[in-house]
């Protein structure tokens, strides 16, 4: 993907001066602009008061089982945790092949700015396992939500010779399949990763990077 095919016109869409430091406090910045501030969140005390155990849990934070195996190839299904979006992405073979092309174009290729990559994912497929990406689903710009736009080429809007990745339908920013950003976005770091392992070949658990014990 070229660079002149990334550029955009950021007018209006600049970061601010100084953002939070922290994939958390950024999403919850996010948050207070999308819910008109701090009334907003105080309507959120008596739902919250009503959830049931587990959904509490949940909404705290607990860890998060998924089955793979109702993920097909070239699909990716949204979880919640910690009262954020996670996404899992079945790469194919040819998603994963095309990551490589990104390199020369995107801001942190190898994820070495903190707070958003463990070490276990600095690599270039961003994952335990190549064939599984697994990140918050919140662009680290204002706390939106990016979509996918995983066909190749110049379908659903998108440059001619874009690889497949997101799209920030706010301000514009756009990420490759391992969630890395592309130069020159108003976003200014990739998307999070979240801690997660392998229970087995089938299962993952979210919020947590090894099992106990």
């Amino acid at each position: 993907m070229s660079q002149d095919s990334i550029q955009h016109d950021n007018e209006g869409t600049a970061s601010p001066a100084v953002l939070p430091p922290d994939p958390s406090r950024r999403f919850w910045l996010g948050t207070a602009c999308a819910v008109g501030g701090v009334a907003g969140v105080a309507t959120a005390v008596p739902f919250v008061a009503s959830m049931s155990p587990s959904e509490r849990a949940k909404a705290a934070g607990a860890p998060v089982t998924v089955n793979l195996n109702m993920i097909a190839p070239g699909t990716m299904l949204t979880v919640e945790w910690q009262g954020k979006p996670v996404w899992i992405l079945h790469r194919t073979q040819e998603m994963i092949d095309g990551l490589k092309n990104n390199d020369p174009f995107l801001a942190d290729p190898l994820s070495d700015r903190p707070g958003f990559t463990p070490e276990f994912a600095k690599n270039i497929d961003r994952s335990r396992k190549p064939e599984w990406f697994v990140c918050v689903g919140i662009c680290t710009h204002l706390g939106c939500s990016p979509s996918p736009r995983f066909a190749v080429g110049g379908g659903e809007g998108m440059p001619s010779d874009w690889d497949g990745g997101f799209l920030c339908p706010c301000h514009g920013s756009m990420f490759d399949l391992a969630g890395r950003v592309f130069k020159n976005q108003p976003a200014p770091d990739n998307l999070e990763v979240p801690p997660y392992y392998f229970i087995d070949d089938n299962n993952i658990m979210v919020g947590l990077d090894k099992a106990a014990g």
